[in-house]
């Protein structure tokens, strides 16, 4: 949301903004499950996310009693959210609060137009609705989805503002590999699993570093501090390793790797499509994981390894591969001017509520 707001406040410096952390006012129960359920399955259960999944979103009978428990539960504190601060446009950053809020546009309950941002690839229940006025995609590939989901009419547009902008401007990877002490040459294998640092990323060093040709082997722990004292520890005699913690850097560490290897799939993939950096899925295939791993797969937007064999093979393709850039995301359109047109405010101050969760 961040970058979404940033965005705004560039092209219209008196917007006026209020981000809300949407769980927040939706009914506690959903906050709990969403916010608590979420941490406790990724660390603990990987199995129960793969069932909560499967029921809640690939099966359909269930899917649509889940969807309209959560209108039950979350309406009322939306709409009192809503009626409150009276904006222009609302823009929905995150799944349940973007169901919510379509089903109440939908049923005329809502004045103000609703924008859903989804910044998935695949498995779109939720993120799509068919009561949301506009939706944004970050991957072209992800509009014929959306529309099977929300309406062969639904208004789709694929823009850019939700990575950091850095992410639009060609970089050079010797300046990059220079700023982050990196060496100048030799191939860099960069191993992240995301925010919360989950998924085989030991296996996915060892693999890396069973290559004769690669030199280095980074690994982004993210906000995981025991995964990366763990890495501390087992790599402490490598002179081949390099273990990072949470970074906002990855356009430098995309622009001076090689390849990334990921597991969540998610907007990292993404950065590393606009970094020109061979992306490679590896270690987490749960839940909608498996459907942006399935993406990936269709659309030849990144390879996917099951197991280390599968990886070692992908790693031996992607370094052998060039940066070769496929798609100018810069000359899409910005998210910011779709919103500040459905807010109709693009040249004059307009009040945009943000709806996500955590802000």
């Amino acid at each position: 949301m961040r970058t979404l707001s940033a965005q705004l406040r560039r092209e219209c410096p008196d917007v006026e903004i209020s981000v809300v952390d949407g769980l927040t006012v939706m009914n506690r129960s959903v906050r709990i499950t969403s916010e608590n359920g979420a941490r406790i399955v990724f660390f603990r259960g990987e199995w129960l996310w793969d069932l909560g999944y499967a029921v809640f979103a690939r099966f359909g009978p269930t899917r649509r009693l889940s969807q309209k428990a959560l209108e039950l539960a979350g309406s009322g504190g939306l709409s009192r959210l809503v009626a409150e601060r009276r904006p222009d446009v609302i823009v929905s950053v995150f799944p349940q609060t973007t169901e919510v809020l379509g089903r109440l546009r939908a049923r005329g309950r809502l004045a103000a137009p609703v924008c859903a941002c989804v910044t998935d690839l695949g498995g779109l229940w939720y993120w799509a609705t068919p009561g949301a006025d506009v939706h944004l995609v970050t991957h072209p590939e992800s509009i014929a989805e959306v529309r099977r989901i929300a309406g062969r009419d639904a208004d789709v547009r694929c823009v850019h503002g939700f990575t950091d902008p850095a992410f639009l401007e060609r970089r050079d990877p010797e300046a990059s590999r220079r700023s982050l002490g990196l060496p100048a040459a030799g191939k860099v294998v960069v191993v992240s699993g995301g925010g919360w640092g989950v998924g085989r990323v030991a296996e996915a060093m060892d693999v890396a570093l069973g290559l004769h040709d690669v030199d280095l082997v980074v690994s982004l722990c993210g906000r995981n501090e025991s995964l990366r004292s763990g890495l501390l520890a087992r790599y402490a005699a490598q002179p081949r390793c390099r273990i990072e913690g949470f970074t906002e850097r990855m356009a430098d560490w995309l622009a001076a790797a090689d390849v990334l290897v990921h597991s969540t799939g998610g907007l990292t993939i993404l950065e590393a499509q606009m970094s020109d950096c061979p992306a490679i899925s590896f270690g987490w295939g749960r839940g909608h994981v498996r459907d942006h791993n399935e993406a990936f797969r269709r659309f030849g937007l990144a390879r996917v390894a099951d197991s280390d064999e599968e990886l070692r093979h992908a790693l031996r393709e992607a370094l052998d591969e060039p940066r070769v850039r496929h798609f100018d995301f810069a000359a899409l359109p910005s998210a910011a001017s779709v919103v500040l047109d459905l807010a109709g405010r693009s040249t004059v101050a307009g009040r945009c509520e943000s709806v996500g969760a955590h802000g």
